[in-house]
């Protein structure tokens, strides 16, 4: 069982930068492609970010400019950098690794943008 653990988030002001970390446990199954999703109180969890094993990547339109996805595969970690953040940004965010047969996904962390 392949366990996954997101950190990084926390309380910042409009404006401020966080980055946020996730690292899975080691696995026979190598990497595909690791997402972040966030997920507001009542809403469904919705796609921020993804990169695949070959460094593609692509982003929701609300944080394109702003945020920045990096790996590294070696470490079975995937990063999230989140810059100029808005109150729209707040949520749970959640960290999915798939592998050729599953997805795994962490328990999250919040980040929480208000003034």
């Amino acid at each position: 069982q392949v366990r996954v653990a997101e950190s990084g988030g926390g309380l910042v002001q409009p404006g401020e930068s966080l980055r946020l970390s996730c690292a899975a446990s080691q696995s026979e199954f190598k990497i595909l492609h690791m997402t972040w999703y966030r997920q507001e109180p009542d809403e469904e969890r919705e796609l921020v970010a993804t990169i695949t094993q070959d460094g593609i990547t692509q982003y929701a339109d609300s944080v394109k400019g702003r945020f920045t996805i990096s790996s590294d595969i070696a470490k079975r970690s995937v990063y999230l950098q989140m810059n100029n953040l808005t109150p729209e940004d707040t949520g749970i965010y959640y960290c999915k690794i798939t592998e050729p047969y599953r997805d795994y996904w962490g328990q999250g962390t919040q980040v929480t943008v208000s003034s």
